[in-house]
């Protein structure tokens, strides 16, 4: 196990971590390649994303910081050029490093350390989600979320986003043909990143007829009222305009059920991406990893999408699926997205960084676990000052300036339904925690560095719309000249290298 293994690793969006806890993927859920991976692989059963939004979370991902040190604080935050990530890692020892689908950069670098991009992006690269904290009551129509997703759910044969995925899988399985005829001899790393399981909540028939209505498991109470909610909670419900949408219990089920569908979507692509990578003999060299950017709270407590530090959003699936190499197992200690670099580099023979903010988990990997914290943090649209999360041991805490505390137990309490930050019999944890919080964070220095950021961006924005426009949306590049079958090629040639595996004389 000297040679360096590549690396194949499916990133989806807003895949609820909570499905796939402790036993792998929750057994309601029609996951066959997933399942299997999982009995085969180590299972994080609680990981975290660095904070529970698109960008934000991806940049963070990318880096192993936090957004806090990346400036990424929302989706319309750049990420800078001069922050090293995995792909620029792993490029330095040698690797070729492939993106297809989604990543939500921001800025006019697409790439971040990509060799090879194959697809653009889902979302806009610009600056025109710029969230304003100077204007907390206001909510912008043509890009927030509104709760017409949960009430337009259903079955389509196509959306905008099946059409993505659809392409984002074609040219992955591209990729690994063209691969396999290459030196076999340098390690690659494709990150294949789907949109899918989240809203709009609308997916094929075949996957929506996976999931009948009695079939539906139970989540948490959904009518909790308005004003039963925590601050947060009520701001994430305003910016969603759910005065003005009527959510029944049959479209939170129709929702649930195209969402569960679309996560089987993005099973079923990720098995034939495998048999590729299989008959392309590449297989038994390669890690394979299973993560996602952040949550959906599914209407879990009344909320929908993300946004927030609730399990449901903020918990993610993480798989790292390397049988010749660990042992299957589950690692029930708390980890993070962030730890995804640091882990890549490690494996890969390199040197990890010191500067990152998360930990290899290779060691957990041989099984070696050993406890620690995790931190996710929030400063995006819905949110008016800089949120904290901490989950240690079986507690976790949520911490804003702006709003009470919230603690939980989640051994006792996984629904997180009593918060226990005015307890007594658990001020000695909230109080040690909370300490922890605050040696690690200047939130008024951090709240200052947001609010700057946004008003720069609003006003580049602004002027960059003014004149000749020039955006920063990835174009891939396809040289037609050197593609397929020209008159400057010998037909041999180009037929015989493009062949795999090759043609031997005594081959019948």
């Amino acid at each position: 196990m000297s040679k360096q293994p590549n690396f194949l690793i499916f990133m989806v969006d807003q895949c609820n971590g909570t499905f796939f806890g402790e036993d792998g993927p929750a057994e309601f859920l029609h996951v066959p390649i997933l399942r299997r991976l999982y009995s085969q692989g180590v299972n994080f059963a609680n990981t975290y994303c660095a904070s529970p939004l698109c960008a934000p979370s991806r940049a963070s991902f990318m880096s192993g910081l936090l957004p806090s040190r990346t400036g990424v604080y929302d989706n319309a935050a750049e990420f800078a050029s001069s922050i090293p990530t995995f792909a620029h890692h792993l490029r330095k020892a040698g690797y070729s490093t492939i993106l297809s689908g989604k990543m939500h950069f921001v800025g006019p670098d697409q790439l971040h350390g990509f060799e090879t991009r194959t697809t653009t992006d889902v979302y806009p690269a610009d600056f025109g989600w710029t969230p304003d904290w100077s204007k907390p009551d206001e909510r912008i129509d043509w890009w927030y979320h509104n709760l017409g997703s949960v009430t337009t759910a259903g079955v389509a044969e196509t959306t905008n986003q099946l059409e993505y995925d659809d392409e984002v899988a074609f040219f992955a399985n591209q990729a690994l043909h063209q691969l396999s005829r290459k030196d076999r001899d340098q390690p690659f790393c494709l990150t294949v990143s789907f949109t899918h399981p989240p809203d709009p909540f609308v997916t094929r028939q075949k996957y929506w007829d996976l999931y009948p209505e009695t079939d539906m498991p139970e989540l948490n109470e959904s009518t909790i009222s308005y004003d039963d909610q925590d601050a947060h909670s009520k701001r994430l419900l305003d910016m969603s305009d759910w005065r003005n949408f009527d959510t029944t219990d049959q479209k939170v089920i129709d929702s649930r059920r195209a969402y569960f569908g679309n996560i089987s979507y993005i099973d079923e692509n990720i098995g034939a991406i495998l048999e590729t990578l299989k008959a392309c003999e590449l297989d038994e060299d390669t890690i394979v990893i299973f993560v996602s950017d952040h949550g959906d709270m599914l209407g879990e407590k009344g909320l929908w999408f993300k946004m927030s530090f609730f399990e449901g959003s903020s918990r993610v699936p993480l798989m790292i699926h390397a049988p010749d190499r660990f042992k299957a197992a589950t690692v029930s200690e708390p980890s993070s997205t962030l730890d995804v670099l640091p882990t890549l580099v490690e494996l890969a023979g390199a040197d990890v960084p010191d500067e990152v903010d998360g930990m290899s988990l290779v060691p957990s990997l041989a099984g070696q676990i050993e406890s620690r914290q995790v931190f996710s943090e929030y400063a995006a649209e819905g949110s008016i000052a800089p949120m904290v999360m901490l989950r240690q041991g079986k507690y976790k805490i949520n911490i804003c300036p702006a709003d009470p505390d919230q603690l939980f137990d989640l051994h006792e309490d996984p629904s997180e339904r009593c918060n226990l930050a005015e307890d007594e019999d658990h001020a000695d944890i909230r109080d040690q925690m909370r300490s922890d919080i605050e040696s690690a964070y200047d939130f008024d220095a951090y709240r200052q560095q947001v609010e700057i950021s946004q008003q720069q961006r609003l006003m580049v924005y602004e002027a960059l719309r003014n004149g000749n426009y020039y955006p920063w949306d990835y174009q891939p590049l396809q040289l037609a000249s050197e593609r397929y079958m020209r008159n400057h090629k010998d037909l041999n040639v180009v037929e015989g290298d493009a062949r795999y595996p090759r043609f031997k004389e005594n081959q019948t």
